[in-house]
């Protein structure tokens, strides 16, 4: 068993420093003298601070000998995954690509599964995803997960290989569930975050979760997603997890708009990005997301969260 991570964000770290714990892992960064800091001072304290790193992890920005290793997990957030791929194709076929990153990307609105497909000929696909925080991980804490691949074999391989002493992952073949479960969800995030900092209250969040996972639905179903993907990890599992903790930085981001705050805009919060691609999908394939076009709104600067809540509550009454 051989794997390496491609991408040093904070959740790759995590992922690689759960893997070495039981076997090699080569992890990837973009930035030579990143990648060199990592590797001496056994410790990313640029991206996930207080962690050390195993002794059977390895750190390089070299993707040859990244890529030498079977299977490959892909780290970088969603608008840069195909930029990666593109960069790098010559070293990453044929492998086993397993993509870790959440998100619709801008342009096509596609999830990240597609655009290895696309990108990478010949290439074996999979995606994890699933409640999830990178320091929890680091950390060792019991953390579940989901993998969505096609391939039931390949799946069954990648389910033994990537579980860990505190990652224990659930297996689905329903790929456009997952990915639509873990990139919906942030979304939805932002707008409960969005409620919190405006001081509206847990009821109000309650009230967004709820109907933003019908959202989620709406979107996933129509576009071939199963329904108890949604009720799992990837969808109400990750949905939880994200709209009510301030590690999260789609929510964090949202309690900046409701407080009226700015901010920092080189940290990457992939629901901004996600929340257009959905919108103008949702349009094109005649959908009403609501709490979707409030968050787009916001983000946008065309609504203020005084207009988005007063648009939300003036819909017209309906059952559940």
């Amino acid at each position: 068993m051989s794997i390496s991570v491609i991408g040093s964000g904070a959740f790759g770290t995590a992922l690689a420093i759960s893997l070495a714990h039981q076997c090699p892992v080569t992890m990837w960064a973009r930035s030579k003298e990143h990648a060199r800091v990592i590797q001496n001072d056994r410790k990313n304290t640029a991206r996930l601070p207080g962690v050390t790193l195993p002794d059977q992890l390895t750190v390089t920005s070299d993707m040859e000998q990244a890529a030498a290793q079977d299977t490959l997990l892909l780290a970088v957030p969603m608008q840069q995954l195909r930029r990666v791929l593109t960069e790098h194709t010559a070293w990453l076929t044929p492998r086993t690509l397993v993509a870790c990153c959440k998100g619709i990307e801008l342009g096509t609105g596609v999830g990240p599964v597609a655009v290895m497909a696309e990108v990478v000929a010949q290439t074996r696909t999979a995606l994890l995803t699933g409640p999830s925080f990178a320091h929890d991980i680091a950390r060792g804490l019991p953390t579940a997960l989901t993998l969505a691949c096609a391939d039931s074999d390949l799946g069954r391989n990648l389910q033994q290989e990537l579980t860990t002493a505190n990652l224990r992952l659930y297996r689905t073949r329903d790929v456009i569930g997952a990915e639509l479960g873990g990139a919906l969800k942030n979304v939805v995030a932002i707008a409960c975050g969005a409620v919190i900092g405006a001081g509206l209250g847990d009821s109000a969040r309650a009230a967004l979760m709820t109907r933003g996972y019908a959202e989620m639905q709406r979107m996933a179903l129509a576009l071939g997603a199963q329904r108890e993907t949604l009720a799992g990890l990837s969808g109400f599992g990750d949905l939880t997890l994200t709209c009510t903790s301030e590690q999260s930085r789609n929510y964090r981001l949202g309690l900046s708009l409701g407080r009226g705050e700015r901010f920092d805009p080189s940290v990457t919060v992939e629901g901004a990005a996600t929340a257009h691609a959905v919108y103008v999908k949702a349009d094109d394939l005649g959908l009403d997301l609501p709490i979707t076009r409030a968050v787009v709104g916001m983000l946008d600067g065309e609504l203020t969260l005084t207009d988005a809540m007063a648009e939300l509550l003036a819909r017209p009454l309906k059952e559940e």
